[in-house]
């Protein structure tokens, strides 16, 4: 299947799914949400890929949603925005392989939850991690944050909006790694995502399955809820 913006290569057993708008810090359009979703539902049913990593293109990782989108206030518009902002989490949440993300910049509002949705982080020195959009009135996705980081800081990262780089993400374990070369961001992840991929396939999908019930959410952790809040 071919993709607008993503960027999509099998390696063995893992499979890298590449961002690519780059020019608008790949923000989440609507657009980019459909063909995310699209995209996992094709390696879902793929048995020869058992792990995924979510990379970026261009200096960010993801600029959160695409807030251009939400100057048209159209019924209509915002119906779809919405169903498509819902499929699109949905989808994250119970996809049934692992996940790896190397985060190779900036990964704000939307993009931080994309992180924190995935099963493993890997980062580059130039990554930040912050949540802005509640300075306009937009949840975060408070639960799956919790589940990594804790209540405590989760609840400051969700109600400040504040900033964490690379290495304060690293000592509250929001990343298992940061990578120095810029240019070997990939190539860890890889190696990260090659490794689980040693696992069998049925093993890592009741591991999964384990851990989508364990740490189930719902969309009133934030993502179902973000657009209500804007109209």
């Amino acid at each position: 299947m071919d993709y607008e913006l993503l960027l999509v290569k099998k390696l063995d057993k893992v499979a890298v799914v590449t961002l690519n708008r780059p020019e608008k810090r790949n923000a989440l359009s609507t657009a980019l949400r459909n063909e995310i979703d699209a995209c996992l539902a094709a390696l879902e049913a793929d048995d020869e890929v058992s792990v995924v990593v979510i990379a970026a293109s261009g200096p960010a990782f993801c600029a959160g949603f695409d807030t251009s989108e939400l100057a048209d206030r159209d019924p209509e518009h915002m119906r779809a925005v919405s169903e498509s902002s819902d499929r699109y989490h949905r989808r994250l949440a119970s996809f049934p392989k692992p996940l790896v993300a190397a985060v190779n910049g900036p990964a704000v509002g939307g993009g931080f939850d994309l992180a924190v949705l995935c099963d493993v982080r890997v980062a580059s020195e130039s990554a930040v991690f912050a949540h802005p959009e509640i300075q306009f009135g937009a949840p975060s996705l408070f639960g799956p944050l919790r589940e990594i980081v804790g209540g405590g800081l989760a609840r400051e990262l969700c109600l400040t909006g504040r900033r964490v780089d690379a290495q304060e993400a690293l000592r509250f374990g929001l990343v298992s790694r940061v990578v120095e070369e810029e240019d070997m961001l990939l190539e860890v992840a890889l190696a990260t995502a090659r490794t689980i991929a040693e696992a069998p396939a049925g093993t890592l999908k009741l591991i999964k399955r384990q851990i989508i019930q364990t740490y189930g959410w719902s969309m009133e952790d934030g993502g179902g809820a973000l657009f209500q809040n804007l109209t």
